[in-house]
């Protein structure tokens, strides 16, 4: 049972490349982004769409990098040093 999903696994996986694949080959036509100024970047659309979803995965983790920052620095914290004052303890759900 084991093997058989590991196998579907991997075909799923075949399959999302594949279709990725199809996508980026029919996209190969050079398009244009016009940027400030009368400034345009002219390159194939794939390495548009690409440049797009890179450019908003560097965004989201940049979002969520002052939450990640103050969730490590609270687990850092001593468990004897007194809390900030804007930042009052939680009591647990039913204690």
């Amino acid at each position: 049972m084991v093997k058989l999903i590991r196998l579907l696994k991997w075909i799923l996986k075949a399959a999302v490349f594949f279709v990725l694949f199809a996508f980026a080959l029919n996209n190969q036509q050079d398009a244009a982004v016009h940027l400030l100024f009368g400034r345009q970047w002219r390159a194939p659309m794939m390495l548009i769409v690409l440049a797009a979803f890179a450019l908003g995965i560097v965004v989201g983790v940049l979002g969520m990098l002052p939450g990640w920052w103050s969730r490590r620095h609270a687990a850092a914290r001593p468990l004897n040093e007194p809390y900030p004052a804007n930042d009052p303890p939680t009591v647990p759900h039913g204690v």
